[in-house]
């Protein structure tokens, strides 16, 4: 029996290994001058840089995962946020995945991520630094209703609201993902300042936290920046649209992943020969 359940473990063990995609595989930085290379949601990052684990403005969570790799410009975002935060007496901005040291493409988690320009900011600001504990097994606040249609009152806070716009005000930030729920939130509380709703972005899931992404930096010629926002605030009709029951697609199609800038592709194949 022993012997059984330590195969089973084994197995397992070799079936999770096998899931991890490439770009997981890669444990430090590609040397070079910084660049993000190729789409969000297809490419990958050269010459990243760990954000600082020390800050008394920001703690990064689940580090073990290694996931706080960014291009310079995010980690200046980053620290320009959290110093605006803690100006503002808002509380600990606690930071989520960012990147992997070399981007590109996670097994399960997240579709875009890969190009160094993306980082998950939890929507909770403690007045006390969490635990190392805490951190590496942090537990979100789910701020949104069970049927999806509104914030759950009890666990909106002022501070949160004030977070998103400090971001959203940002000049390098082009989009903030977040759920519709909160989104419409946003929309009932701005009052006449609501230019910064422009960027505040509905989407799926998103209930506990914020999904930030920057414009691509000069110098990243490789670089594919994403569309605009259309204009106005977003708090009309596109926003009811995703309050309609939709009705889901009879058979939907196994989606296939792109082919690979060809800079990543040749990244890979040179990391892997090198072995």
């Amino acid at each position: 029996m022993k012997n059984w359940m330590l195969g089973l473990v084994a197995l397992t063990a070799s079936a999770s290994a096998m899931a991890l995609t490439p770009w997981q595989k890669i444990d430090h930085p590609v040397a070079g001058a910084p660049q993000a290379v190729g789409g969000f949601a297809n490419g990958c990052i050269i010459g990243a840089q760990p954000l600082p684990l020390n800050s008394p403005n920001y703690q990064v969570m689940r580090t073990d995962q290694r996931r706080y790799f960014g291009h310079p410009d995010l980690l200046a975002f980053i620290q320009r946020l959290s110093s605006q935060a803690n100006q503002k007496a808002l509380g600990t901005v606690l930071i989520g995945d960012m990147a992997m040291p070399a981007g590109g493409r996670f097994s399960s988690g997240h579709a875009s991520h890969q190009s160094g320009l993306d980082v998950d900011i939890w929507l909770q600001l403690p007045r006390q630094r969490w635990s190392a504990q805490q951190l590496l097994k942090p537990q979100p606040i789910d701020l949104v209703s069970g049927d999806g249609k509104q914030v759950v009152a009890s666990q909106w806070q002022p501070q949160i609201e004030s977070l998103i716009k400090l971001a959203a005000q940002d000049a390098e930030v082009t989009r903030i993902f977040v759920n519709p729920a909160i989104k419409q939130r946003l929309c009932l509380d701005a009052g006449a300042d609501r230019a910064w709703l422009h960027k505040v972005r509905p989407w799926f899931g998103h209930r506990a936290h914020m999904h930030v992404r920057l414009r691509c930096p000069a110098g990243s010629l490789e670089c594919q920046e994403q569309d605009t926002p259309p204009p106005g605030d977003g708090c009309g009709a596109e926003l009811a649209s995703w309050f309609v029951p939709h009705q889901p697609n009879a058979k939907p199609g196994k989606s296939v992943p792109p082919p690979l800038p060809p800079t990543c592709q040749a990244l890979l194949d040179h990391h892997f020969s090198a072995e």
